[in-house]
């Protein structure tokens, strides 16, 4: 079966000068890759029409599908859709169910005072030559096209608009016009080793593979993902079963989900509860968790003692033996888990403080951080030493200290 190619073009002078990330092509390849459909190029234009004029050009003759997002506010910088509407030989023609949508947003959902502004209404205005996509979220509709046997499709830039158009209305007509070949997906999620010793210890198996299924590698904050690829989900399978043999020592899960929704699934099916108090993470570690649907049922609470006059006040560490060890040392990692313990009836309990940068201490240099897990009958602590910026070490720390918790709740 012949593959589907598709092009995902974003549009706007923010993603090119870094003011923006672009997620959005990210989180389209992905869904477009799960259904079958290879992802053959992304490319960011500015607003500017002879570039995005060039990009359509150039992905139109390779792919059977071109993707937009961007370009569609009511703004001067926002030039995309009268320039599909030139480019596919329409007018722009005022569509009636966008604007009543739009007149909703704006009297009953914004609820802004006075008429609308004519940049405004002529969010409803659309090319003439192509299928109107509803946006349900946002006043800018999506808008399909066919050129010379591929499907261009425009829509926003804002991811949770682009992402409701998608699911809604894109990803459903693409699936009912294509026959798509089966991609099986498998992945293992490690912590532990980094990507070239694990690519040293794979060096025989992935000579093994035949050629219909590729190994990815896929490293992000101390963490590699291993991902097997193919259109073969049966002996994807099994090829996947021998690889999670070999990492087996360091594999935290063998599905695609985040530390954070594992420490979730562990606690909840074990009917467990937990609490933090967080020095140096300065309540990354609850936000993770509770970025996971459904963690009230596990997480109780935290206590972020960024300073060592809440460590002493409110979670009873000595002031002896912040003196004695210092504020980033095992004693106050140790004390801070069970002086959190004492405060909220939680199971379990994870801690840290540290050094994460600019600036280190007396007692440790920057990057050193202590990690406390425990529960009402032991407690554990590890130290760490981190070597990146502010920003990735209050990362680390975080991924680190769910990782020794995880551990410590197996163990237990």
């Amino acid at each position: 079966m012949e593959k589907v190619r598709a092009s995902i073009i974003t549009i706007g002078d923010e993603l090119l000068i870094g003011q923006v990330v672009d997620t959005n092509s990210a989180w389209m390849a992905q869904k477009l890759n799960a259904m079958g459909i290879w992802v053959h190029r992304r490319v960011a234009v500015g607003d500017d029409r002879e570039a995005i004029v060039s990009a359509l050009d150039e992905e139109i003759a390779s792919s059977s599908i071109v993707l937009l997002t961007g370009g569609l506010g009511p703004t001067a910088d926002d030039i995309t859709k009268p320039l599909l509407a030139e480019y596919f030989g329409g007018r722009l023609v005022q569509d009636d169910r966008v604007l009543a949508h739009v007149q909703y947003l704006f009297e009953k959902v914004f609820r802004r005072p006075g008429p609308l502004a004519e940049r405004n209404l002529r969010q409803a205005e659309v090319p003439d030559v192509c299928t109107v996509l509803f946006n349900q979220i946002g006043t800018a509709p999506g808008m399909w096209f066919e050129k010379n046997g591929t499907i261009i499709v425009s829509m926003p830039g804002v991811p949770i608009e682009m992402k409701g158009l998608m699911e809604n209305e894109v990803l459903p007509r693409l699936a009912g016009l294509f026959e798509l070949p089966p991609v099986a997906h498998r992945t293992v999620y490690t912590i532990g080793a980094g990507e070239s010793i694990i690519a040293d210890r794979l060096v025989a198996f992935e000579a093994s593979l035949p050629s219909s299924i590729k190994l990815a590698y896929l490293p992000h904050f101390g963490t590699v993902r291993l991902r097997l690829t193919g259109d073969d989900p049966a002996l994807v399978d099994s090829y996947f079963a021998t690889l999670c043999s070999l990492v087996a020592d360091i594999t935290v899960v063998t599905e695609d989900i985040s530390m954070e929704a594992y420490i979730g699934r562990l606690f909840a099916s074990r009917g467990l509860t937990l609490a933090s108090a967080e020095s140096c993470t300065g309540g990354t570690i609850a936000q993770q968790i509770t970025s996971v649907p459904g963690s009230s049922h596990y997480f109780l609470g935290s206590v972020v003692s960024y300073s060592p006059l809440v460590k002493t006040s409110v979670l009873d560490v000595s002031a002896s033996s912040i003196s004695a060890s210092g504020v980033v040392s095992e004693p106050v990692a140790v004390a801070m888990v069970r002086g959190v313990l004492a405060r909220i009836p939680a199971d379990y309990a994870v801690a840290t403080t540290g050094y994460v940068g600019p600036d280190g201490g007396p007692e440790a240099p920057v990057g050193t951080v202590w990690v406390a897990v425990g529960n009402r009958d032991r407690v554990v602590a590890k130290v760490f030493h981190f070597r990146y910026d502010r920003a990735l070490n209050t990362q680390l720390a975080a991924l680190n200290a769910l990782n020794l918790l995880r551990l410590f709740v197996l163990e237990n």
